[in-house]
């Protein structure tokens, strides 16, 4: 099966996203798909984490990245099957695929979870420098498991970025410092946020007395490196309950 039998068989397709949405995120590189998660699914994911986070204390987040003022969790493929419509959901995958020119795998399932009074990061892409407009590597979607607002350390984005190429780090004196076109992501839990990683986000400061919760299915095209090596990581009772097209997303 080739990933775009895969992509097919999982129901993703241009027409899966309407004409307004497959503009806005190719012009502003990122976009917002309300109500992706129920609210139970959220709950349940959230319950998952807590427990993992728990349970892995200071290993948490190790097989791919810890960060200071965070929890962090990685693997996720491999902990729980609720999880599986992180890579499989069809309209998420749909704008994945048009980004990556339907040339995509899973790099990485992750979970970061911004802790009060952290959480702040530089603007970044999330490859190494800069690509020609068009010419696309990567591609995050960000699950929110709590409503996203400026008080708690939600994403920030500078529309358009990813046509711009070049990098924060080349193009401002301070990439922590806010950009004068940067827009916060505010919108309500069970939201996904596709982004084209080639734009340029980070985290902001969490200053509410809770912490900002999401999840990170992280896709690069299928010539690159995964950021977790799937096929190191999973386990075969894993493998062998995941589709034959969620195994080709998967590249295991």
């Amino acid at each position: 099966m080739t990933i775009g039998d895969a992509l097919v068989n999982l129901g993703a397709a241009p027409s899966v996203l309407s004409a307004d949405e497959q503009a806005v995120l190719d012009r502003d590189g990122y976009l917002v798909l309300p109500g992706i998660l129920s609210s139970e699914q959220v709950a349940s994911m959230a319950a998952v984490l807590d427990r993992l986070a728990a349970e892995e204390g200071d290993r948490a987040g190790t097989e791919v990245h810890q960060e200071p003022g965070t929890v962090r969790l990685s693997n996720l493929v491999n902990k729980w099957d609720g999880f599986d419509i992180c890579f499989s959901h069809p309209r998420v995958l749909s704008g994945i695929a048009q980004v990556l020119g339907g040339d995509l795998k899973l790099s990485s399932l992750n979970y970061r979870s911004a802790l009060p009074g952290s959480g702040l990061q530089s603007l970044h892409c999330d490859w190494s420098g800069p690509v020609a407009a068009g010419d696309y590597h990567v591609c995050n979607s960000i699950w929110l498991l709590d409503d996203f607002c400026a008080e708690n350390g939600a994403t920030r984005v500078v529309p358009g970025s990813h046509q711009w190429e070049k990098t924060p780090q080349q193009a401002m004196d301070d990439a922590s410092a806010p950009h004068p076109d940067e827009v916060v992501l505010n919108a309500p839990a069970g939201t996904v946020v596709i982004f084209n990683s080639h734009t340029w986000h980070g985290g902001t400061l969490n200053r509410s007395p809770l912490p900002r919760r999401g999840l990170h299915s992280y896709f690069c095209r299928r010539e690159h490196p995964q950021q977790l090596d799937q096929r190191r990581w999973l386990d075969a009772s894993t493998v062998a309950r995941l589709s034959d097209a969620q195994r080709v997303v998967l590249d295991v």
